[in-house]
């Protein structure tokens, strides 16, 4: 493995993860999620209450999950990138959020899929640009 474009390309890819995390989530999508909450209570935190070492490692870790995929799979472009990425995030964010249903009461089915469907579009956007770094890294 080679370990400049696992590191590079996977704080590349968590920094993504994080950005597009906070505009889904935290901007664009908040309302809905909070209307498709489960009934547990007070799971949620507001943005003063966040832990955000865990948030930014939590994103980061995600973008070495790609990483390491991309590696081990030779993936070297954006439009490789972007499909692989898709696949990834599709199968991690439903094999969690599935599990999470059936176990718990965080969200509904319709936050389910909602959350399903941004993940895989999150990790599509940062596999895309995975692809790109480790296609460009590799030419050098």
């Amino acid at each position: 493995m080679n370990a400049k474009k696992f590191f590079v390309g996977g704080i590349a890819a968590g920094v993504v993860y994080f950005f597009l995390g906070y505009l889904f989530y935290g901007i664009l999508f908040m309302d809905f999620f909070s209307k498709n909450a489960g009934t547990a209570s007070g799971v949620a935190k507001s943005m003063d209450q966040m832990v955000w070492w865990a948030l930014i490692l939590g994103n980061l870790m995600t973008g070495f999950l790609l990483a390491f995929v991309f590696e081990k799979a030779k993936t070297r472009s954006f439009g490789s990138g972007l499909w692989m990425g898709a696949w990834v995030g599709l199968f991690t964010a439903a094999s969690y959020d599935l599990v999470s249903f059936g176990t718990s009461n965080l969200m509904n089915i319709r936050g389910v899929v909602a959350d399903i469907a941004l993940f895989t579009i999150m990790s599509a956007v940062s596999g895309a640009i995975l692809g790109w770094i480790m296609g460009m890294l590799e030419k050098k």
